[in-house]
């Protein structure tokens, strides 16, 4: 199900845009790691995955903490550094010749604005 049809059944975190564009963003890194070579099956492949959907999982169970702060932004702290990590991923992977110019820039940026737009919350947590 994508973002667009479960917005129309759920609400609360998936109203946030920081988590509908990382859930996006999970789509595409999905597609992508599948076209890596096998022998990186347990290694950037499984990183990836991890990394990517540890965004919006993270987003989603601090939202379900709201009525803590302290713990919501721990939360949303740690989706942030998912955030970071896969940047690094993308780095790694078009510095290996695994990704193409075009699926790094989308990646390496998409999760750079999903970064900023939690920094935006969180610092609304004060």
């Amino acid at each position: 199900m994508r973002i667009q049809e479960a917005e129309d059944t759920m609400e609360g975190y998936t109203g946030l845009n920081a988590y509908k564009k990382a859930f996006d963003l999970d789509v595409n890194v999905y597609d992508f790691v599948k076209a890596l070579p096998k022998e990186e099956l347990f290694g950037l492949s499984s990183q990836m995955r991890r990394a990517a959907v540890s965004v919006p999982l993270h987003i989603a169970e601090g939202h379900g903490r709201k009525t803590n702060p302290k713990e919501y932004r721990q939360f949303l702290n740690m989706a942030k550094g998912s955030c970071n990590e896969m940047q690094v991923l993308t780095d790694l992977c078009m510095a290996l010749g695994y990704m193409r110019k075009e699926q790094h820039d989308v990646l390496h940026s998409g999760y750079d604005e999903v970064g900023k737009m939690l920094y935006g919350i969180i610092s609304g947590l004060q």
